[in-house]
């Protein structure tokens, strides 16, 4: 979901090197988060047995998540990043999962941390389930 102006150029231009893929929110929007997803999730798994999932809380737009160190408006919003977790642990064989970029000192109302909870939550109940 990267908008704004973060990475910098420079910044791309390594994970390009790295061949990394990059999913910008307008191609988010433009294309569907599910469709997205199904590129992410074939990419991610490509020769490999196991993937590490890291949530960046700062994709989600910072009216559903002020607490992050890295504000940008229109991002995902709450329900957009659960359900993409939740299609995480129920189709991907992740091995580890952590949430990056929770700051409490930046989170009025705790809205930030109960997120961050909720995902956390969220995953690790549909592992067990699965």
């Amino acid at each position: 979901g990267l908008r704004g102006y973060w990475p910098e150029p420079e910044t791309l231009d390594w994970m390009a090197e790295q061949g990394m893929r990059s999913f910008e929110m307008t191609e988010i929007t433009a294309r569907g988060l599910d469709a997205v997803l199904d590129d992410a999730f074939a990419i991610a798994q490509m020769d490999c047995d196991t993937v590490f999932l890291s949530v960046d809380v700062d994709v989600v737009d910072p009216g559903h998540a002020p607490g992050t160190g890295t504000p940008e408006p229109g991002g995902l919003t709450s329900r957009q990043l659960l359900d993409a977790v939740r299609r995480c642990a129920m189709e991907l064989p992740v091995g580890g999962i952590d949430v990056v970029e929770v700051s409490p000192p930046y989170d009025h109302a705790e809205i930030t941390s109960l997120l961050g909870a909720a995902l956390v939550f969220e995953f690790l109940g549909l592992m067990a389930s699965r």
